[in-house]
């Protein structure tokens, strides 16, 4: 039996259909890709890729978020990447602190408050708060950083000994 012929009929319906399901295959991830981009924001920087490092000298704070999106009203929304699944009871402190970082190094250079930063997991994503008592917090915490060690630690060797700040700790028991 001899091969087929591209000009038989059957063959090129065949291959206009399978060109079909693949045309219609890719207008469909386009059209999910916009979707995708109107509800989350227009992407304007992302991490590797077109880094943004935002900067504030009043506050002598540096970051890169790993995106910022642009919401249709013009605000900037900073989006944390974490790679694990997320944490069963939420966010930890530390997560929800640095993107309302974020949130504040946006709000600094651009004039503009986001209305929230975003926190996505492998499997989750939360919307991080963004208002005057979330900078209160944020500047609170960052204020109790910059204070000197005020010895609330009780130093002992075994403790000590598995600190990973021990070569630099002025506590440390030994």
């Amino acid at each position: 039996m001899a091969a087929p012929s591209v000009t038989d009929p059957l063959v090129l319906a065949g291959v206009l259909v399978v060109a079909g399901v693949v045309l219609v295959a890719w207008a469909l991830r386009a059209l999910s890709e916009r979707r995708y981009e109107r509800s989350r924001g227009r992407l304007v920087a992302v991490d590797p890729g077109r880094p943004v490092t935002l900067r504030s000298e009043r506050y002598r704070m540096a970051g890169r978020p790993d995106e910022l999106r642009e919401r249709p009203d013009g605000r900037l929304v900073p989006v944390e990447f974490k790679s694990r699944a997320a944490p069963a009871n939420g966010p930890p402190p530390s997560h929800v602190a640095q993107v309302r970082a974020y949130c504040l190094l946006v709000e600094e250079a651009t004039g503009r408050a986001p209305p929230f930063g975003v926190l996505r997991y492998a499997d989750a994503e939360f919307r991080v708060r963004w208002d005057d008592e979330a900078r209160r917090e944020l500047l609170a915490v960052r204020s109790e950083l910059l204070a000197p060690y005020d010895g609330r630690s009780t130093p002992s060797p075994a403790r000590c000994a598995r600190c990973p700040w021990f070569d630099v700790c002025d506590a440390r028991a030994i």
